[in-house]
C-alpha cells in the first residue's frame, strides 16, 4: 500500500513555528498548487487548491531558517486525517500532509544562496506525536 503526496505549490505564510513539551519542535504552513484548463468556451482558467502541511523535528528547523511566504517548494510527504474536538467540545476533522522532504525551488531572495537549501529527515516516529500533543 502506498500512501504518498508530491507537491510544487508556493507557501501561502512563513511557517508557524512551535516546540512541543517534550522538546520536539513541529512546523505547520499551508501551500498552493494550482492547475490551468480550458473551460467550453476555449477560455483558460486557473484553480488553486490549498494544502495544510505539518514538518517535524529537523525539517521543521529548516523550514524554520529557510522558507517564508511565497517561497516555490517540491514537498514529499503524506496525507494524513486526524479528528479532536475545538475549545467548545465540538468534534474537528483536519487533512494534512506530513511532509518527509522537501527543497526550495526558488533562488534565494536575499541574494546570499549559501547553504543548502534541500532538505531531507524522516517524519520520526511515524511524524506524528500524540494528539494531545498536537500544537495546530
Amino acid at each position: 500500500m502506498i500512501n504518498r503526496v508530491t507537491l510544487v505549490g508556493r507557501l501561502g505564510a512563513d511557517p508557524e513555528i512551535r516546540t512541543l513539551s517534550s522538546g520536539a519542535m513541529v512546523a505547520k504552513f499551508s501551500m498552493a498548487t494550482s492547475e490551468s484548463y480550458k473551460d467550453r468556451s476555449g477560455e483558460w482558467q486557473e484553480e488553486t487548491q490549498w494544502h495544510d502541511v505539518v514538518v517535524w523535528r529537523n525539517l521543521a528547523e529548516r523550514a524554520q531558517q529557510y522558507l517564508t511566504k511565497g517561497s516555490l517548494v517540491y514537498l514529499d510527504g503524506k496525507l494524513t486525517h486526524r479528528k479532536w474536538q475545538d475549545k467548545e467540545g465540538n468534534p474537528r476533522k483536519t487533512t494534512e500532509v506530513v511532509g518527509a522532504f522537501f527543497r526550495i525551488l526558488d533562488s534565494k531572495r536575499d541574494g546570499n544562496d549559501s547553504g543548502d537549501t534541500s532538505s531531507s529527515a524522516p517524519a520520526a516516529g511515524g511524524g506524528m506525536e500524540s494528539e494531545e500533543d498536537l500544537p495546530f
